[in-house]
């Protein structure tokens, strides 16, 4: 399993296996979501919170059966996401101007068995083993530092290059 987490974002159609967030990070989108309202791939964010379902599964009947200083991570519904060069004229019921919400994206890869297999070990048979792969996960990197290819076609204020 961890392997699969680990697996580089050009091998799982870019959702990454674990990305931390940080409420005020800087965030690229990295697909389309919505190309009329520029939710488009490459627009950078800034990333505010996580949206739950306010009617989570009650973690009660689960409480018995692991320690009592377990912690619960349910899936989220979107991500309220701060796109500056959003092109929604009106604010969203209950949202300040700029924020959106970006929801989870869904996507199948396949992996090769031998991707993921320890060094050294082979797999028992000649054949190739494919996995395929259903993710959900938030369309967004880190957008701390971003190569040449990534910032053409944007406005940027400030750059250092190294």
């Amino acid at each position: 399993m961890k392997k699969l987490l680990e697996l580089s974002d050009s091998k799982t159609e870019h959702l990454p296996g674990l990305l931390p967030f940080v409420p005020g990070m800087s965030v690229i989108l990295t697909q389309n979501i919505a190309i009329e309202l520029g939710f488009i791939n490459g627009i950078n964010g800034i990333f505010r919170q996580l949206v739950y379902q306010s009617d989570s599964i009650s973690t009660d009947v689960l409480s018995q059966a692991f320690p009592s200083n377990t912690q619960y991570v349910h899936r989220p519904l979107n991500a309220l996401s701060e796109i500056a060069r959003s092109k929604v004229e009106c604010n969203l019921e209950e949202l300040q101007p700029k924020l959106v919400p970006i929801p989870l994206m869904e996507q199948t890869f396949r992996v090769d068995i031998t991707d993921i297999l320890p060094k050294g070990k082979k797999s028992i048979s000649n054949e190739k083993a494919i996995l395929s792969i259903k993710r959900r996960a938030l369309p967004f990197v880190p957008a701390y530092c971003i190569t040449t290819h990534k910032s053409q076609g944007q406005t940027l204020h400030k750059v250092v290059i190294d």
